[in-house]
């Protein structure tokens, strides 16, 4: 049997987060980037209205993402995680988002469909190597949602996101903030 205590390369270092620390941010930061999603849909669909030709497309991203707000509302009750002290920041901001790119038009909104499940679909990806077989429950939640987030994608890519006016400036601002409330829920 190795000695994994005294082996360099596999001995935890001050400030390592063991995996139960490591998973209650995953579910802290998931729990937040879905409630931010909603809120984007919804910011996005009280601009557009349920008469626009978008609004089915709206309607569908945004029911999944609810969905997969209640199961986050479920697990992070279930395990007793604690949610990100930023809710009230994310739930303004996300809202602001949706309806900011809507007033833009429908491209510009489809490119912020883009862009943040760009960042979400590669955020999922590094969880599910993270987890590795090491929460089957969780893994598998996230594996399903981001199944569906990469779907969102490829709708909005199918939908012109990057025929959107400064479609270069607007992707990249969009995936930056996404990246900053990831990082930032993990930790408050």
């Amino acid at each position: 049997m190795a000695d994994t205590k005294n082996d360099p390369e596999t001995r935890p270092l001050p400030g390592d987060r063991t995996l139960d620390q490591e998973i209650e941010r995953m579910v802290r930061v998931d729990h937040a980037g879905e409630f931010g999603a909603v809120r984007i849909y919804a910011g996005q669909r009280a601009i557009m209205g349920d008469d626009h030709p978008k609004a089915g497309l709206l309607r569908h991203m945004h029911e999944q993402e609810k969905v997969h707000l209640d199961r986050f509302n479920k697990i992070i009750n279930e395990r007793d995680v604690r949610p990100t002290i930023m809710a009230p920041l994310w739930d303004i901001a996300g809202f602001a988002l949706g309806a900011t790119t809507a007033m833009m038009g429908d491209k510009a909104a489809m490119a912020c469909t883009q862009a943040v499940e760009e960042v979400i679909d590669e955020h999922y990806e590094e969880q599910r190597q993270k987890l590795k077989g090491k929460d089957p429950e969780l893994e598998q939640v996230i594996k399903d949602f981001q199944a569906e987030e990469v779907e969102h994608k490829k709708i909005a890519e199918a939908h012109g996101a990057e025929e959107a006016v400064g479609y270069p400036v607007l992707s990249g601002v969009i995936k930056a903030g996404c990246r900053a409330a990831i990082w930032i829920s993990k930790r408050v």
